[in-house]
């Protein structure tokens, strides 16, 4: 009939003579269809198998001492593990909502009302220098211009190469920066402090001395965390890994530089035109809290451009635009830079009050009530606000707060990643670089100003070290980021191939109580640290 029926009998005939038992054969009927062709003599002394497809269980197993070939063992097909399935649909990366609206009016005016003052005593200094220069208040203009300005100026130069060179040691050397962060800001604040005081003058000596008990509290810090530090430097090394991956990253840290050093340039003008204002001491004062919340809201706008790049590279795999992230980061996301600018400081103050009377609760009756409200205020905060916020507002578009609960409940659900993160001292070693550029600023504008006016000293010496420390922390924000975003993807998906075994095994060793890593903290007071 076909190709099957021609080919059945030479097979049929091969069998008897190997004394086999005859193989069944597949009658095929064809209806209603043209003949087939001739088939060839190649065909014929070599037919083929007709091809077929069955889900049913394989034949046994045939003997070999039957003469026939023994079929090769079927291999099981490979079955794919899923890693951390997600509890219903994915969050959208994409959300084309503005988050913490009446907070982002609300700088945008402050930050016009800012800009008008600032123009207004700009404006005042030139003309009062221009129309009438033998006035008093012209002459003391000048002399400002002169021997105030430039050292300050001096300054954020100065603070800008800072700032970088401790990125740049940061990203190339994370295993031994972190010690040369904790030891080299006692000894550089010791250091000026006691310059300060050598300039033998009442202010000079009040700030002199606030440094140098600032440079013990930091060397107590260093000797209390020493524990610590491995951990942390091998997360940082681990943390600025993927920067290399993506070119330009660095980007939006430089831009927010360049516009801080404008917008400080501009600032120390102000202050010269307000010095003559009506009320100096509050005109100057709003003018500093200004340039504190603009220096923080530029800061975190670095730290939500890195922040939404690393963080959709770790938890979908992504390359992200840089400069989408970074146009994202000043529009949908700028309110909840700006709300988390006012928030995460404060918080920052109440943690490092927290933890200190969280050591002294056991002295007297006193501080150990104010010790308990105090934990109990923290802990209220901790759930509404904090700094790793930050990753959840860049890679979703959420709000500060929401962002900030749905963060810490993801540590909360994983067993020992609150505390874990909770001990971190990332933040302290960012805050701390930029403590170290501050001082060293005021050495150098210090002694600028003391050798050209003496008078100007300790005002001098006082703006170098704010603007040091703000420039810094702007510089600081690309590996603070990527800490975070290490962090808190970690907690959102742990089984991915992009951690390696740093988290997993400090969660181990905690949970077997052998880990150096646990300490009291706000949160955690009464774990035991094992010595």
């Amino acid at each position: 009939m076909g190709a099957a029926e021609n080919a059945a009998p030479p097979r049929q005939e091969a069998a008897r003579d190997r004394g086999a038992a005859p193989e069944a054969v597949e009658k095929v009927v064809v209806v209603d269809q043209a003949p087939p062709p001739p088939v060839s003599r190649l065909q014929a002394q070599r037919p083929l198998a007709p091809l077929q497809v069955t889900t049913q269980a394989p034949p046994p197993p045939i003997s070999v001492a039957s003469g026939a070939v023994e079929p090769p063992p079927q291999v099981a097909a490979y079955q794919p593990v899923p890693l951390a399935p997600q509890q219903g649909p994915l969050p959208s990366l994409n959300s084309h909502k503005y988050t913490n609206c009446i907070t982002l009016c609300v700088f945008l005016l402050h930050l016009a009302a800012a800009g008008f003052a600032m123009g207004f005593f700009v404006f005042k200094t030139v003309h009062d220098n221009t129309r009438n220069p033998r006035s008093r208040n012209a002459r003391r203009e000048r002399s400002l211009l002169r021997d105030w300005l430039l050292p300050v100026e001096g300054t954020v130069v100065l603070s800008i190469v800072l700032a970088f060179a401790w990125q740049k040691a940061v990203r190339a050397w994370p295993r031994a920066m972190v010690r040369v962060i904790l030891w080299s800001s006692f000894a550089v604040t010791l250091g000026v402090g006691a310059l300060l005081m050598c300039f033998s003058m009442l202010a000079t000596v009040g700030l002199g001395v606030a440094m140098v008990v600032f440079s013990i509290g930091t060397g107590l810090y260093a000797c209390w965390v020493t524990r610590r530090v491995g951990f942390t430097a091998r997360v940082f090394e681990r943390a600025v890994q993927p920067v290399d991956k993506f070119r330009g990253l660095n980007g939006p840290a430089y831009l927010m530089v360049a516009a801080g050093f404008v917008w400080i340039s501009v600032w120390c003008v102000a202050v010269i035109g307000a010095v003559n204002f009506r009320f100096p001491g509050l005109t100057i004062l709003a003018l500093v809290l200004s340039l504190m919340w603009t220096a923080e809201v530029m800061r975190n706008v670095a730290n939500l451009t890195a922040s939404r790049v690393i963080a959709l590279y770790y938890l979908r795999g992504m390359q992200s635009s840089v400069q989408f992230s970074f146009q994202r980061a000043l529009s949908y996301n700028l309110g909840s830079a700006c709300l988390g600018s006012l928030f995460v400081p404060t918080i920052e103050a109440l943690r490092i009050l927290a933890r200190g009377l969280n050591l002294l609760e056991g002295e007297d009756e006193f501080m150990f009530s104010c010790a308990h409200c105090c934990l109990h205020v923290m802990n209220g905060i901790f759930s509404f606000g904090n700094s790793w916020a930050f990753v959840h507002i860049a890679a979703y578009g959420r709000g500060f707060v929401q962002a900030s609960r749905s963060t810490w409940g993801q540590f909360e659900a994983l067993p020992g990643m609150a505390a874990l993160v909770d001990s971190d001292i990332t933040s302290s070693v960012c805050f701390l670089t930029g403590v170290t550029s501050g001082a060293l600023c005021v050495a150098m504008a210090g002694s600028w100003a003391f050798a050209t006016h003496r008078h100007y000293t300790a005002t001098v010496s006082l703006l170098a070290f704010f603007v040091g420390y703000l420039m810094t922390r702007i510089g600081m924000a690309l590996p603070q980021a990527c800490v975070g975003c290490y962090y808190v993807c970690y907690a959102e998906n742990p089984g991915s191939r992009l951690f390696d075994d740093t988290i997993p095994d400090r969660l181990r060793k905690m949970q077997e109580g052998r880990d150096p890593l646990v300490v009291p903290t706000p949160r955690f007071p009464h774990q035991r640290a094992a010595a």
